[in-house]
């Protein structure tokens, strides 16, 4: 009977142990992070995963964006393959490395052009601090919102000083899902730093 018991508690344990989940550090709340004033300053490590009906790939990225300036660089395992993208307003830059930089002043329709898939580049600093683009029409939806034509999700978010920012997201309409993972967040002037 001993046996039989401690068998017993052994898998009651075991099952309790793995049926717990991580909380994040916060909920999304849209209202909230508008209350506290646009960021002006920020950068983030992370990941991302970008997929799309005939392809798809994954890679590291920092981002660092200041004012109307955006500086991400994509890169493969052990920096394999790094890529810098560079959006100034509308003007936006890749480059590859080797000298070979190429840019354009149709931001959305350039990078298409040289990934393959649709990606809403100027929405992007935005939504990835937890924000519609500001301009066009915008749904609420509980975990995010809908715009111009892509949901917008925030799956966990994170304490970050005074603020709640997005750990992990995803963007998708009915050809592109991407899915982002931000590591680290380091946010500058009106959060005191």
């Amino acid at each position: 009977m001993r046996i039989i018991f401690s068998a017993l508690s052994l898998v009651l344990l075991l099952s309790a142990c793995s049926s717990v989940d991580v909380a994040p550090d916060g909920t999304y709340s849209r209202s909230a992070l508008q209350d506290l004033g646009p960021l002006a300053e920020w950068s983030l490590d992370g990941r991302l995963a970008l997929s799309g009906n005939k392809d798809s790939w994954s890679a590291s990225m920092a981002w660092e964006h200041e004012g109307a300036q955006d500086q991400l660089k994509l890169s493969g395992p052990l920096g394999q393959g790094a890529t810098v993208v560079r959006l100034n307003g509308d003007i936006v830059s890749i480059d590859r490395g080797g000298g070979n930089v190429q840019t354009s002043n149709q931001p959305e329709a350039f990078v298409n052009q040289q990934l393959g898939m649709s990606v809403p580049i100027k929405a992007l600093s935005h939504w990835i601090v937890g924000l519609p683009e500001p301009g066009p029409a915008f749904v609420d939806i509980p975990s995010g919102f809908r715009q111009s034509g892509w949901m917008v999700e925030y799956k966990q978010m994170q304490q970050v000083d005074k603020r709640v920012l997005p750990r992990k997201m995803t963007i998708m309409n009915d050809r592109v899902k991407l899915k982002l993972i931000i590591e680290q967040w380091v946010v500058k002037g009106s959060d005191g730093q």
